[in-house]
């Protein structure tokens, strides 16, 4: 197996091992920074589709030189077996892992926005590369804490209620982990407004999870479709989590369920109130977290970027949780709780205006979710914390330049 070089400059990968595009923004946008911040350190990037290599090329400066660009592939073996098993486990990734593990194993370290990458050294037994994550997301669920954290040589993250919850899970150490921010936010596009309808209608985000345990959509997403669809003071964007129609069975390990994929009907197609988007860009860069009216959804760590501005939400709680005192459940206390789709016009009309505690409570969360600071963007902030843990672990082959200071917050 090719081993990293341990005399010549720094090798650091950006790593997409996913399908789909909704991770590409969390650590993307670090990638220029890094190379002007240490010019000395060799960085590339490694994708899985065409796709993947054109969103990854939209979050880099252009006035910053092209780092090389990669392109694993799990073989078409693999993506024939998942697709016969109706993507029930994510052959594809850890396929990919398999058959790039010469390539990956060259490098000192890879910077990943998932798990899957552990498996590199819980599965295949490699001590190279360093694992860097940076979580796409900054939800509540349990997943957030999975003991799979632990594999990871150092940790990005977006602020202190993350950090506070991993540190009491243990599943990082104090000295390996930087709290950087949500490189996500540094998306130039954010700035600008988005009108999606010809009409002047408050407009309603169903944003539901694909869990097939946790997500509404299986037990109720039908009816709120119908309900939408009937009514003529709402305008709804329906944007599902990427992942919930990307396969025919939907898989959960953590809940040990699973659901076959339910199909949009026809009818709901091509209303001039209605906008269905089940994966396009538009449904992971934030454009409808920013610019809908109300959320309505249940455990999508999606409705954490909606609260940058407070907005009323509604939360369907389809799966009878006893989600009160529970912490994996706290963003349910941003809005009112539903039940049933019954519910659901009553809960519209009282949720206009967003009610002062409601406003509190998500500004609140939002502070102690981010870290944000207005003179450093959080892609710098990554960048400053990837190049200080570099140093720190390989001092002599990081001499060019200036060793950067620990700045990040650890």
């Amino acid at each position: 197996m090719t081993t990293a070089n341990t005399a010549g400059p720094i090798r650091i990968g950006f790593l997409y091992n996913h399908e789909e595009l909704h991770q590409v923004a969390h650590t993307a946008p670090i990638i220029s920074r890094l190379q002007g911040l240490a010019p000395q350190i060799d960085v590339e990037v490694l994708t899985s589709s065409d796709s993947q290599t054109e969103a990854v090329i939209s979050h880099l400066d252009p006035q910053v030189t092209l780092p090389p660009i990669r392109r694993m592939n799990a073989g078409r073996l693999v993506k024939a077996a998942e697709k016969a098993t109706g993507g029930i486990v994510p052959l594809a990734r850890i396929g990919g892992l398999a058959a790039n593990r010469d390539l990956l194993g060259s490098y000192d370290a890879l910077v990943v926005p998932e798990t899957t990458t552990t498996l590199l050294k819980t599965r295949f037994g490699m001590q190279r590369p360093r694992l860097i994550f940076c979580p796409h997301g900054a939800g509540d669920r349990s997943i957030s804490v999975s003991p799979d954290i632990a594999h990871f040589d150092y940790v990005l993250l977006p602020g202190d209620k993350t950090r506070e919850r991993m540190l009491a899970g243990g599943v990082i150490r104090a000295e390996d982990h930087a709290v950087v921010g949500y490189p996500k936010f540094d998306a130039p596009h954010l700035a600008a407004r988005t009108k999606f309808f010809d009409n002047d209608r408050p407009t309603v985000l169903y944003n539901p999870h694909f869990d097939p345990l946790l997500s509404s959509w299986h037990d109720f997403g039908l009816q709120v479709l119908e309900y939408f669809a009937a009514q003529d003071t709402y305008n709804l964007i329906f944007a599902p989590h990427v992942m919930l129609f990307q396969r025919r069975v939907l898989a959960s390990v953590e809940h040990r369920k699973l659901r076959f994929r339910q199909e949009i009907p026809e009818r709901y197609q091509g209303l001039p109130h209605i906008r269905i988007d089940t994966g396009s860009e538009r449904s992971v860069d934030m454009s409808y977290t920013r610019n809908a009216d109300l959320y309505l959804g249940d455990v999508s760590s999606q409705v954490y970027e909606f609260i940058q501005h407070p907005r009323p939400a509604i939360f369907i709680n389809s799966h009878d949780a006893n989600w009160r005192d529970d912490p994996s459940y706290t963003f349910w206390h941003f809005g009112q709780v539903i039940t049933d789709v019954n519910q659901l016009p009553a809960a519209l009309h009282q949720a206009f205006p967003i009610g002062e505690e409601y406003r509190q409570r998500q500004a609140a969360a939002f502070e102690q979710t981010f870290s944000i600071d207005p003179a450093k963007p959080s892609a710098s902030r990554a960048a400053d914390a990837i190049a200080a843990y570099l140093a720190r672990e390989w001092p002599a082959r990081f001499a060019l330049g200036t060793t950067p200071s620990m700045k990040a917050k650890a």
